[in-house]
């Protein structure tokens, strides 16, 4: 991820190697962490058996905030790509049992690797 990546606040795919040791006490016994995406302090995590999205807030992002979500509860998700003078695309992901969806802005060339991730991992 380039300065301007990180200033501008665009996520993109990092290596699981990178953050295995801060997600080990969130990760299950028989939880494997299969694709990670990093924006400036937040992370999108996909394992084997649900989606995290980890959001650190406040200025030091000592307060982290760990939404947890089982793939079988993702009922539908809806990708907006980023047109020619918009730089950012958005996913909407529903849950069932709430009735607003969860919406992320995320840099144009990774949300097509979270839609994947997430088509791969419902169906």
């Amino acid at each position: 991820m380039g300065l301007l990546d990180k200033i501008m606040g665009n996520a993109s795919e990092i290596d699981v190697a990178d953050v295995s040791e801060e997600l080990a006490p969130i990760i299950g016994v028989n939880e494997t962490v299969e694709r990670v995406f990093k924006e400036v302090r937040d992370m999108y995590v996909f394992t084997n058996k649900r989606l995290i999205l980890i959001d650190k807030q406040g200025l030091t992002g000592r307060k982290v905030d760990y939404h947890s979500i089982p793939y079988r509860a993702i009922t539908q998700f809806k990708l907006e790509s980023a047109g020619h003078f918009d730089l950012d695309a958005e996913i909407k992901i529903w849950v069932s049992g709430q009735d607003e969806p969860i919406e992320k802005q995320l840099n144009k060339h990774v949300v097509v690797g979270i839609q994947k991730t997430l088509a791969d991992s419902m169906f």
